[in-house]
């Protein structure tokens, strides 16, 4: 698209690159269960991710298929039928069901029904500094559509010794989680108690919760956490770092995940 680009003396006329950002409608054995904006790509994923951290799905086995609904030439909705054993709640199944920080529910409350499904994590993961400090570096240069754009989030999977297993990006950075899980779940990758998430923009609860769903022990972001997610990190045995950037970092929960000695 062409817009005006001033430079701080002058304006010119020039093309530019925006994000993508259109609905995609799931439904579940045909039924509409939710609507989330997203980036189009890796539709497929995203489903799978977020019907696992919802906690309806469990193992790869339990999805039959997912397909784009026939009459839907924008592919923008789509299916996922899955096997008898799953049982399905549909009165329950919502996107309120794992709380974000913002919808008012009590937070103690909305941590303990997730750990009724989630229980913690048990992992003897360590990461020594400097891997970790090269994880943000790492995840930014595979970030081909931000290079672009400028407007998408990103989430990253690592192993421990810092090499990079997927990245998916998404105007959204809880999309970007799902689709990254989804991808786990499709490729028979899970539990992932060995790796280590990174996101881009700060840890949010639900960002944790999609972690625990995935079994991730350490989860890091470049910016910060909100005091719900160090909550329910903790209690989740989850490592929880901030502001990853430039070397340093702050370790909020779980610090004995990481390789270094208190001064």
């Amino acid at each position: 698209m062409w817009i005006t680009r001033w430079d701080g003396e002058v304006a010119r006329e020039v093309s530019d690159e925006v994000v993508v950002e259109e609905p995609l409608e799931i439904r579940l054995k045909n039924r509409p269960i939710s609507v989330t904006m997203r980036t189009p790509g890796h539709d497929f994923e995203l489903a799978a991710g977020f019907l696992l951290t919802e906690g309806i799905l469990h193992k790869r086995d339990d999805i039959l298929s997912i397909k784009y609904c026939a009459h839907n030439r924008e592919h923008n909705v789509l299916n996922v039928m899955v096997a008898g054993t799953v049982a399905v709640d549909f009165q329950h199944l919502t996107r309120h069901v794992f709380a974000s920080s913002s919808c008012g529910l009590c937070g103690k409350a909305t941590i303990a029904s997730i750990h009724n499904q989630f229980p913690p994590v048990r992992s003897d993961l360590v990461v020594d500094p400097p891997i970790l400090s090269a994880l943000p570096e790492t995840m930014r240069a595979a970030q081909t559509t931000f290079d672009r754009t400028g407007g998408l989030h990103a989430a990253a999977l690592f192993d421990r010794d810092g090499r990079m297993i997927v990245i998916r990006e998404d105007v959204g950075r809880h999309n970007a989680v799902d689709k990254l899980v989804g991808h786990c779940l499709l490729a028979g990758l899970l539990p992932l108690e060995d790796k280590i998430l990174v996101v881009s923009g700060r840890s949010s609860f639900e960002i944790m919760q999609k972690s625990l769903a995935a079994r991730i022990p350490i989860v890091a972001a470049v910016s910060a956490p909100s005091s719900l997610a160090v909550e329910f990190a903790e209690k989740s045995g989850q490592t929880l770092i901030g502001f990853l950037r430039e070397g340093r970092m702050n370790v909020y929960t779980h610090a004995e995940k990481i390789g270094f000695a208190l001064a």
